[in-house]
């Protein structure tokens, strides 16, 4: 499983606000050079994370992103969830009847293991724990390189 460019995107957006506190007006121009997210991604991934109640949208000349939650009560799960909907590893996870054979299959039962144990992991660690940490966003704004915003 790879993470999208929308769930990599959310992540930085919400680790961005994070470090700078719950409540706290940061522009879209800010939030985008500094978490090196194109604009046109940051506008979309921001309507999901505030339909999901993590973020405030501000309008107008003052306008931007609020972190609406306190960093200890957001996931990485939660975060990626919203963005790219339930983690799961195969078809027969999500639908178990897309295979006929999903309720006595052992592969069916390894890839729930391992999106169990994946959830179990992005769910233990809030954005409060990354962010006393060393983390993928500058102080200062990056450029974005090309549509991924590779650095």
């Amino acid at each position: 499983m790879r993470l999208t460019r929308a769930g990599e995107y959310a992540v930085r957006c919400v680790l961005y606000l994070s470090k700078k506190g719950k409540g706290v007006v940061v522009s879209r121009k800010e939030v985008a050079e500094h978490a090196v997210i194109p604009a046109h991604f940051l506008a979309k991934i921001a309507q999901d994370l505030a339909k999901a109640g993590m973020i405030e949208i501000r309008q107008g000349a003052k306008g931007g992103f609020a972190l609406l939650m306190d960093p200890e009560e957001i996931t990485l799960l939660a975060v990626v969830e919203t963005v790219i909907g339930e983690i799961f590893l195969n078809d027969c996870v999500i639908r178990p009847q897309s295979c006929e054979a999903s309720s006595n299959c052992s592969v069916h039962n390894v890839w729930m293991t391992a999106r169990d144990q994946l959830r179990n992991t992005l769910g233990s660690v809030t954005f409060a724990q990354l962010i006393n940490q060393p983390v993928c966003i500058s102080e200062g704004p990056k450029v974005a390189r090309g549509v991924g915003g590779n650095r």
